[in-house]
């Protein structure tokens, strides 16, 4: 049985992940502020922590957890939003705000993968197709954004810490189709919003090897007309 550690798995995106992997029988570990009944693990993070005593913290619970076993696969989709330029009120607020959320649970899934990822296994993070551009109305999104692409640009390549042969990309939507974004932008064109069980599902391709995935890569996730098409960037 394959052993799977989704960082935020709590989330929209995260409990369809954790539904579909446990439903192809994995044993699932859930990392989020909240509990994931679905899951057959939590590890629960405390985002007032430090980076490194909210690492220290999913570590040792991953440890009583995983004991001797490896990871198959680590999907980290923790995340969030907020905007604001540089004379936003808030504009540092939200900057930390999304530098906490997108990096620092980023930061951590690395370190997990290179204690307990399988030699072949795989890491996804969460990056955005507006990180590629600027993002004026939005700075602090797309900074913390862009700095996560970096990172799967450095985990890829040689003396990076990951295991042999590892693999390591992030998935970067443009809307995914959840219940908050739905509440936020009623009359927006659904139709070219992204399913969040269609994510769960190619991550699965990808974890299980039945789609190819150079590492390093960036997924460009685009849906128009219902139809969602997964490209390396």
């Amino acid at each position: 049985m394959s052993n799977l550690v989704v960082y935020g798995g709590a989330g929209a995106l995260g409990r369809s992940v954790v539904t579909f992997f446990k439903e192809k029988g994995w044993t699932v570990t859930s990392i989020d502020l909240v509990e994931n009944v679905s899951a057959d693990h939590n590890a629960i993070v405390n985002p007032n922590a430090t980076l490194q005593d909210q690492a220290k913290e999913v570590q040792d619970n991953l440890a009583s957890f995983l004991g001797a076993k490896k990871l198959k696969a680590i999907l980290c989709v923790a995340g969030g939003w907020a905007g604001g330029n540089a004379a936003s009120k808030d504009f540092l607020a939200n900057s930390e705000l999304m530098w906490k959320q997108s990096v620092y649970s980023s930061f951590i899934a690395a370190q997990v993968a290179a204690r307990h990822l399988e030699s072949d296994g795989l890491l996804t993070l969460t990056g955005a197709l507006a990180a590629n551009g600027p993002t004026p109305g939005m700075i602090g999104y797309g900074v913390a954004k862009a700095a996560v692409h970096h990172l799967v640009k450095d985990l890829a390549s040689p003396g990076s810490g990951l295991p042999p042969n590892a693999k390591v990309t992030a998935v970067c939507p443009v809307t995914l189709d959840t219940p908050m974004n739905r509440s936020g932008m009623p009359k927006a064109d659904f139709s070219s919003w992204t399913p969040t069980e269609t994510v769960a599902k190619q991550l699965y391709a990808y974890a299980t090897g039945t789609a190819a995935l150079t590492s390093g890569s960036l997924l460009e996730v685009v849906t128009k007309n219902g139809e969602t098409t997964f490209k390396e960037i």
